[in-house]
């Protein structure tokens, strides 16, 4: 048995405590989140969520591309989210590389470049604040509430980053 096997059997006992209960498509909390896809991230646990309360919107780093945009967009418009906290995280693997060099590196192997940006950075900080940034000014994001914070994986904490300070 290989490891998906060992999730089938954990799905079979998650449906036996879960049960039957039937939630809204629309998110209760009106919250939408965009995180990286880092999996010690337990933002569940950290913010005290439940199913059904928001969504969550995961890529590599966390970043603004066009796809979480347009999550957004339908999450927003269709879904009714007001609401969107940006949470990148220390110790991401996107501060662990040189974004010009895998990118020649691809070319190497493959003969052709990423068509897209990686997302590799240095500062987490600035990173957050240009996530916001980028979603601020997206015609397709309402701008109601979007808030930038850092969560720090080792120990759980959550700590914002005054962006409109930094944006004024």
């Amino acid at each position: 048995m290989g490891v998906i096997d060992d999730l089938l059997a954990n799905n079979r006992a998650y449906i036996d405590r879960h049960g039957h209960r039937e939630m809204p498509t629309a998110p209760q909390r009106q919250l939408a989140v965009v995180t990286c896809m880092d999996s010690r991230l337990d933002l569940f646990g950290a913010l005290g969520l439940d199913l059904g309360e928001a969504h969550l919107i995961r890529n590599a780093g966390g970043i603004a591309t066009d796809d979480v945009v347009r999550s957004l967009l339908l999450s927003q418009r269709l879904l009714g989210t007001t609401s969107v906290m940006v949470i990148h995280h220390t110790r991401c693997g996107l501060e662990t590389f040189d974004e010009e060099q895998l990118q020649e590196d691809l070319e190497d192997d493959f003969g052709i470049r990423a068509p897209f940006r990686l997302g590799a950075y240095r500062d987490v900080t600035a990173d957050v604040i240009a996530t916001v940034r980028t979603l601020r000014e997206s015609p397709f994001v309402n701008p109601i509430e979007i808030r930038g914070f850092v969560f720090n994986v080792d120990d759980g904490d959550l700590t914002e980053i005054p962006v409109d300070q930094v944006l004024s």
